[in-house]
């Protein structure tokens, strides 16, 4: 490709946006326009990391947003819903990297993040951006809603067995572990280093956390109409910079043996440039993944039991967020996948 795709970053100053923007600098196809930050305009991104990429940080009023062909939204929740209409108007491709786009109902919306969705008639057109599953639908998208970092983990685990029906109604239940990293670089007493140093720390345990409305709603799209499966989700804080860690527990499918399992992932993801399906004896752990857009995933039989575990690993800030959104970008602009990701 020879033209170049103009990009745009808001909210290039957090661990997301640094991570987007440093996969963008270096990217073969991709020219930065601006990277803005609302409350770091006029330094240089290289005066806030240690990096050497010289980037100047834009204020608000200074981002064109119709200068640019793709506009990537790394804010928080509910900040991107105005950058996401300019956006549109000025027919520019956007790409939310927030939760603001995710859930199709505008009363779910508001029953997960307590406030209305300031433009709801765009939650039914954003394609929810799970490159694996999302690929035939994302040419033709003019908002792609890029997922969260644990939905990612868990529903790239459990998609193979959604699609050929056996979690029709059963119960789910999804141990999580993410790097401190997930919290965002805003200080917080809970991610501070000695609130996390030597500690697990469960939170949001059950059905309460955010991202189970999202892993919800895609389960039951890749479900096809069968009976949905029900999550219980419960994530932790684990004292490491990057990286989460999904365990993932199913009932045994009646019927199915472990070879026709390890089959039915094998032909799901024969083609998947940046998932690794681990053979027989092996576990997936943070280090095959992190600073990758890879997703780890190996299978754990205990038919004894009437189980089979999943564990699933990526990188919170590349597959998990930045990764994938470039990802979903080369596809939605018909470039190589890979192009400007580290296979």
């Amino acid at each position: 490709m020879s033209t170049l795709i103009r990009a745009g970053v808001v909210g290039a100053t957090g661990y997301t946006g640094f991570e987007l923007v440093r996969l963008l600098w270096s990217h073969p196809h991709v020219e930065l326009v601006f990277a803005v930050s609302r409350n770091e305009a006029g330094k240089s991104l290289a005066d806030l990391y240690a990096t050497p990429l010289h980037v100047p940080l834009a204020a608000i009023d200074e981002a064109d947003v119709s200068a640019v062909d793709v506009l990537f939204l790394c804010v928080p929740h509910g900040a991107a819903q105005d950058w996401a209409v300019q956006g549109l108007e000025a027919s520019t491709v956007v790409i939310d990297l927030s939760a603001d786009h995710r859930l199709r109902d505008p009363a779910a919306y508001r029953h997960w993040y307590g406030h209305d969705h300031q433009a709801p008639s765009l939650l039914d057109e954003a394609v929810y951006g799970l490159t694996e599953w999302a690929r035939e639908a994302l040419p033709a998208a003019r908002l792609i809603a890029n997922p969260g970092c644990y939905p990612t983990s868990i529903l790239l685990a459990l998609a193979p067995l959604l699609r050929a029906g056996l979690l029709d109604g059963v119960t789910v239940i999804a141990d999580s572990k993410s790097g401190v990293s997930g919290a965002g670089r805003t200080p917080k007493l809970s991610s501070l280093f000695v609130e996390v140093n030597e500690n697990l720390k469960p939170y949001n345990i059950g059905h309460v956390h955010r991202h189970v409305a999202e892993i919800e709603q895609l389960c039951q799209l890749l479900s096809d109409g069968h009976p949905p499966a029900h999550l219980i989700f419960s994530p932790h804080l684990l004292p490491v910079s990057r990286g989460i860690l999904s365990t993932i527990y199913v009932p045994w499918p009646d019927g199915w043996r472990e070879g026709e399992l390890r089959a039915l992932y094998a032909e799901a993801y024969a083609n998947e440039p940046f998932i690794w399906l681990l053979p027989p004896g092996q576990t997936a752990t943070l280090a095959h993944t992190v600073h990758t857009n890879r997703c780890a995933i190996s299978l754990h039989p205990v038919p004894d039991q009437g189980h089979l575990i999943v564990v699933s690993t990526i990188d919170n800030l590349v597959k998990g967020a930045a990764g994938q959104a470039v990802q979903n970008m080369n596809v939605r602009f018909g470039l190589d996948e890979t192009s400007g990701l580290a296979p």
